[in-house]
C-alpha cells in the first residue's frame, strides 16, 4: 500500500551549502566536546543520502543542543569502510550492505541494524538542449555504459537521434549509485566503461551535463528535481514501455529497474548512547517530512512499519 506522496519543495543544494552544513556540525563537536559523555554522533556514507542526513542533523540539533552530529560524505563504500572499522555510529547508504562488507564488520565485532529511511529513483539525465531523446531502453543504456563500449555519438545509440557527440557523466566507483546502476543496467556490479567524467559529488555531475548539449549522466532523483531548469530526465523502458521517474512511479513499482531504497546502518553498541538512539528514533519517526524536505520519495506504509519494527527491536536490545 502506497503512502501519501510527498509534494516536492524546492531546495538549494550546492557543494558550498552541504560543505557549510558539514563544517558546522564539526564545529559544534569541536566546541562542545562529547557533550557531557558521548553525545557526539559520527555519521558517514552516501553522497546521495547525505542531504537527508544533514537535514536530519540540523533539525535534531535545533531541539537537542547537547547533541553534536558530524556528517561525512565518503560514498556508500567509503562509509562502510569507516563503519566496519568502528569509526562511526551510523553509515548511510544508497544500496544494501554487501557480503564482503558484512564479513569485515563481523570480523571487527561490529553488529548493526539496517533501517530504510526513503526511496529514490536513479535518474538518467540529459541537457535541456537535447530535443531528440525522450526515452532509452535498458538495452541501449547497457550498450552505452558496458565495459569496452566505444559509443561516442548519439546516432550510434539510435540512427534517428542527432549526429551529436556523446559525453558521459556518472558517479565514481566508491558510490552506491555506481554499484546499483551497473548491476541493474549492465548486469554486473562495478562493470562499466571508464572513459567518462566520474565524481562522488553529484553537483559536479549536474554541472557537467548542464554545460554540454550532448551530455548524458545518471544520479539520484532529488538532484534532477532541483535542477529541472537545466536538465531533462529520460524515461526508461525495461520492456513494458517508457516510464519517467517520479514519486508516483517509484511507489507504484512502475519505474524499473532504477527505483531503489535508501538506508541507514546503526551500530548496535552506539544505540546504548541516548544521543544516538534519540537521533535515530527522530529520523525514523520523521522520515516522511525529511524525505519531502530533501526531495526523496516517502516510504510506503509497509516500509515504514518495517523500519519502526526494526528500530524498536534494536532499541530493546540496547536497553534504550
Amino acid at each position: 500500500m502506497a503512502r501519501r506522496l510527498t509534494t516536492k519543495i524546492p531546495t538549494v543544494r550546492t557543494v558550498a551549502g552541504i560543505a557549510a552544513a558539514v563544517l558546522a556540525c564539526f564545529a559544534l563537536a569541536a566546541c562542545g566536546g562529547d557533550g557531557g559523555g558521548g553525545s557526539t554522533i559520527q555519521v558517514d556514507g552516501s553522497s546521495t543520502v547525505g542531504p537527508f542526513m544533514t537535514a536530519a542533523a540540523e533539525r535534531f540539533q535545533s531541539t537537542n543542543s547537547d547533541a553534536n552530529v558530524t556528517v561525512g560524505v565518503s560514498g556508500t563504500g567509503g562509509g562502510f569502510e569507516r563503519f566496519c572499522r568502528g569509526e562511526t555510529d551510523i553509515s548511510d547508504a544508497s544500496r544494501p550492505i554487501e557480503a564482503d562488507e558484512r564479513a569485515t564488520c563481523e570480523k571487527k565485532g561490529i553488529e548493526y541494524v539496517e533501517l530504510q529511511v526513503a526511496n529514490d529513483a536513479l535518474s538518467v539525465v540529459v541537457n535541456h538542449g537535447n530535443d531528440w531523446a525522450k526515452c532509452l531502453t535498458v538495452s541501449q543504456l547497457k550498450r552505452v555504459w558496458q565495459p569496452g563500449s566505444k559509443i561516442d555519438n548519439w546516432n550510434e545509440i539510435d540512427p534517428q537521434f542527432a549526429d551529436e557527440k556523446l559525453t558521459l557523466y556518472g558517479p565514481g566507483t566508491d558510490s552506491g549509485t555506481f554499484d546499483y546502476f551497473t548491476e541493474q543496467i549492465v548486469g554486473e556490479e562495478g562493470a562499466s566503461r571508464s572513459d567518462y567524467t566520474a565524481s562522488e559529488n553529484d553537483n559536479v555531475l549536474v554541472r557537467g551535463v548542464a554545460a554540454e548539449k550532448g551530455a548524458l549522466g545518471y544520479f539520484g532523483f532529488s538532484y534532477y528535481e532541483e535542477n529541472q531548469d537545466t536538465l531533462k530526465a529520460l524515461a526508461v523502458d525495461a520492456g513494458s514501455g517508457c516510464v519517467t521517474p517520479s514519486a508516483e512511479t517509484v511507489q507504484s513499482g512502475e519505474y524499473q529497474p532504477l527505483a531503489r531504497p535508501l538506508f541507514i546502518y546503526v551500530k548496535n553498541e552506539s544505540m546504548s548512547n541516548p544521543a544516538v538512539s534519540g537521533f535515530v528514533r527522530y529520523m525514523v519517526e520523521n522520515a516522511d517530512s525529511l524525505a519531502e524536505a530533501t526531495q526523496f520519495v516517502a516510504l510506503t506504509d509497509e516500509q515504514a512499519q518495517e523500519a519502526q519494527s526494526n528500530l524498536q527491536t534494536a532499541l530493546d536490545g540496547a536497553g534504550a
